[in-house]
């Protein structure tokens, strides 16, 4: 059983909701980016289902678990729930916050607080779960001294039916708490651009134009991969600000600069913080090859990596027969490091060399 307490974290008290919270937990819950994201909520969401949720907060803390109206100044700006712990003390969390309040740290400050809070009361394990599309949410659990423990594939179901991951943190009463400080921060302003051509995060509304372009003969003929369908491009394209957040990899569209059209594609991947490598890749559609776009694409890539992360190398390796490939790597100041013989499959059952080529950061 949890006490029933009240708790401070900074300019934060979380309480029990009350009857003062009704229109702006009607407010918060009706907001498209809450439904989003918490889809068995009533649509539209009013004020008696506000008032039936007081009566379900009630309920979770005489059932052992908690329930907290997050508040700034004395105004709602969240909810906080916990479930009951179980025999072994592990419990999960969820949250949610007002329109009003995002964007300015509530979040992390209010689950940062309660888990610390649980772990005081003998709680071992604390879990969140974040959609895989949920950016911010997946920021939050790492803000807050969560770590990442996988995937649970098609755990939830939208409202639109479609079926979506489920990442899966924990914090354990042994962590240090510390915010887990991304390998791979996200661009300053969303995105890079030298005027000619713009990276940007690959988002869903670039699957089929991926799709389309990893598909492309051309392409494929060096591809280490056999072509992918369309609903298979899409789920990846979901999954980029999680590869990201997570610094597992990251995705890129490459686009023209002068109207935004998608020119190709660019990842940092095989990312090994253990000795600071990283590895690119990248295709680029044949409308818009012999433009010096990729070389542009790459050099800003690389540039901000050696910038911004801790990367101290960052490699590619090419088939040997690719020479447009070899130009472009040249081009953006990598140079040749070794063969791999035979490592490359292709398509038609045979193998390629491998020419692997590396830039290393600057002394």
């Amino acid at each position: 059983m949890l006490a029933r307490d009240v708790i401070s974290a900074g300019p934060l008290v979380l309480r029990a909701p009350t009857e003062a919270d009704l229109g702006a937990i009607a407010e918060t819950c009706g907001d498209p980016v809450t439904a989003r994201f918490l889809p068995l909520l009533p649509e539209p969401y009013d004020v008696d289902d506000a008032r039936a949720y007081l009566k379900l907060a009630r309920a979770k803390w005489d059932d052992g678990g908690a329930e907290f109206a997050v508040t700034e100044d004395g105004r709602y700006a969240g909810s906080v729930g916990v479930r009951p712990p179980d025999r072994w003390g592990v419990t999960e969390i969820g949250y949610l916050v007002a329109p009003w309040a995002r964007g300015r740290g509530v979040a992390t400050t209010a689950v940062r607080a309660v888990t610390e809070w649980l772990i005081d009361q003998g709680v071992r394990r604390v879990e969140l779960q974040a959609e895989v599309e949920n950016t911010a949410s997946l920021r939050v659990a790492c803000k807050a001294g969560f770590h990442e423990e996988g995937r649970r594939r098609d755990a939830k179901l939208l409202r639109d039916g479609r079926a979506a991951d489920l990442v899966t943190f924990a914090r354990l009463d042994r962590d240090p708490g510390a915010p887990v400080e991304p390998y791979l921060p996200l661009f300053e302003g969303g995105e890079l651009s030298d005027g000619v051509v713009r990276l940007t995060p690959l988002a869903p509304s670039d699957a089929a134009d991926y799709h389309r372009v990893m598909n492309e003969p051309s392409v494929q003929a060096f591809s280490v991969s056999p072509g992918t369908s369309l609903e298979e491009d899409e789920r990846r394209c979901r999954y980029t600000m999680y590869f990201w957040v997570t610094g597992q990899r990251i995705e890129l569209a490459v686009r023209n600069a002068a109207d935004g059209a998608f020119a190709g594609h660019l990842q940092l991947m095989q990312v090994s913080p253990v000795i600071g490598q990283a590895m690119i890749g990248y295709s680029l559609a044949p409308g818009f090859r012999g433009r010096g776009f990729m070389t542009r694409a790459v050099r800003l890539l690389v540039d901000w990596a050696f910038a911004r992360t801790p990367l101290h190398r960052v490699v590619a390796g090419t088939d040997a027969v690719n020479r447009a490939s070899h130009a472009v790597l040249e081009r953006a100041g990598f140079v040749r490091e070794c063969v791999h013989a035979q490592l490359l499959p292709r398509q038609d059952g045979t193998r390629a060399d491998d020419v692997s080529w590396v830039r290393v950061r600057p002394s």
